[in-house]
C-alpha cells in the first residue's frame, strides 16, 4: 500500500512539472481576460447617476412635448411647486392632495424615481396662511409641524423615495435664518423635523437643501457644519441638496470645492435644482451665441465630472430646475439655463453632460 503512495505521488509530481513547462512554452495559446464592452450612453436617462428634474402637474397633462421630453430623457423627478406646504396645507389636519397624488402616480407609471419637496421651508410658498397667523406655545408649535410633515410623508411611504426636509435654512452670512420655525421651536427645529419625517417613513432618503454653496464660504461653512453635527447627533439625515442656480462666470474652482467639501460628510449629495444663466446681468435685447451656448456645456459638463469623482454610493443625483427653456423660472429675464431649447431641442449643454459621463 505505501508503496502505491509513493508512486502515486511520483506520477503526480511528474504532471504537474509538465503541466508548468507547457504554459511556459512559446506554442502555449493565452486566453486573455474578458473585458466587459464600454457602452456609450445616448440619453441621460441611460446615466450612472440619475438625472432628474423639477416638472409640475399642469403641464404633464397638458402639453404632450413637455410630458415625452421628461419621459424620454429621464429616471427621476422632483415635485416642482405642488408639494411646498402651501400648496397641500388648507388648514390644521386639511389637505389638497390632487396634485401631489397625479404627480405620485405619474411618476409609478413612468418607472421614474420621485423627489419631494420639501416639507419645511421659511417662504412664503413654504408657510401656509393658517400658520403664519398660528399662536402657540413652543410645544403647540412643534405639534402642528409634527402633523403636517408625518401626514405628508405617511401618505405617500413607500411612493416617494426621498424628501427636503428643510430647505434653505441659511442666510448668505452663514448665520441660521430667522424663520417662523426658529422664531418659535428654537433652532432645535432642523432635528426635530428629520426625526419626524423618519419616523412616517423610516425607509425614505432625508435632504437638507440649500442655495447659494458654490459662492458663500460662510454659508457653505454653516451647511457643512450642520451636517455634521446632526451625523453626530444621530439625527436620521441622509444626504445633502446642492441647489446650483448658477452660471457661465461661476469658476470650476468654486464647484469643485463645494461638492467634494459636503462629500466629505459622508452623505449623499444631490444637486438639487441645477441651471446655468447665460445672460447674468440680464441684458436687454439679448442674443443667444455658439460662444454662450459653449461656456454653458462647460459649467453642465464640469458638474457631472466632479459629481463622478464622489463614491458612488454618495452620487444621488443630478435635477435640472425645469425640463426647456420655455418653461424656465428665468425666462423672463431673459435666460436661457438648461438643457432644452425653447423648442425641447437638447442644447450643447446636453451633450457636455453625456460626453462626461461616457468619458467615466
Amino acid at each position: 500500500m505505501k508503496n502505491k503512495l509513493l508512486i502515486s505521488a511520483l506520477v503526480l509530481t511528474i504532471l504537474v512539472s509538465c503541466t508548468s513547462d507547457k504554459s511556459n512554452s512559446d506554442t502555449d495559446i493565452v486566453v486573455p481576460p474578458v473585458i466587459p464592452p464600454v457602452i456609450n450612453i445616448t440619453s441621460l436617462k441611460q446615466a450612472s447617476i440619475p438625472f432628474g428634474v423639477a416638472c409640475s402637474p399642469s403641464p404633464l397633462k397638458t402639453d404632450a412635448l413637455y410630458r415625452e421630453t421628461i419621459i424620454n430623457h429621464t429616471s427621476s423627478l422632483t415635485a416642482e411647486n405642488c408639494f411646498k406646504p402651501a400648496r397641500i396645507s388648507l388648514g390644521r389636519k386639511q389637505y389638497f392632495w390632487d396634485d401631489c397624488d397625479y404627480m405620485v402616480n405619474f411618476a409609478i407609471q413612468n418607472n421614474l424615481r420621485l423627489h419631494g419637496h420639501t416639507l419645511n421651508w421659511y417662504s412664503a410658498s413654504g408657510v401656509p396662511t393658517w400658520v403664519s397667523n398660528f399662536v402657540g406655545t413652543k410645544e403647540e408649535w412643534i405639534l402642528i409641524m409634527k402633523e403636517y410633515i408625518q401626514d405628508v410623508v405617511g401618505r405617500y411611504k413607500g411612493k416617494i423615495k426621498s424628501w427636503d426636509v428643510v430647505n434653505e435654512p441659511f442666510e448668505t452670512t452663514g448665520v441660521l435664518r430667522n424663520s417662523i420655525w426658529k422664531q418659535n421651536i428654537g433652532d432645535e427645529y432642523i432635528d426635530l423635523a428629520f426625526q419626524f419625517a423618519h419616523e412616517a417613513d423610516p425607509e425614505a432618503i432625508l435632504f437638507i437643501n440649500e442655495f447659494g454653496t458654490e459662492y458663500s464660504i460662510p454659508k457653505r461653512t454653516a451647511l457643512l457644519n450642520l451636517s455634521n453635527r446632526l451625523v453626530a447627533s444621530n439625527i436620521p439625515i441622509n444626504g445633502i441638496g446642492l441647489q446650483f442656480h448658477t452660471s457661465i462666470s461661476r469658476s470650476e474652482i468654486d464647484i469643485r470645492t463645494t461638492i467634494l467639501t459636503m462629500a466629505s460628510t459622508k452623505l449623499k449629495i444631490h444637486i438639487s435644482e441645477l441651471d446655468v444663466e447665460i445672460n447674468p446681468s440680464n441684458v436687454t435685447p439679448f442674443v443667444i451665441t455658439d460662444a454662450l451656448l459653449l461656456s454653458q456645456k462647460r459649467i453642465y459638463s464640469y458638474v457631472t465630472k466632479v459629481m463622478l469623482e464622489i463614491p458612488k454610493n454618495q452620487q444621488f443625483g443630478i435635477t435640472t430646475w425645469g425640463i426647456s427653456d420655455a418653461v424656465s423660472w428665468k425666462k423672463n429675464d431673459p435666460d436661457f439655463p438648461l438643457l432644452f431649447d425653447l423648442a425641447y431641442k437638447p442644447k450643447p449643454a446636453y451633450y457636455g453632460m453625456i460626453d462626461s459621463f461616457n468619458q467615466k
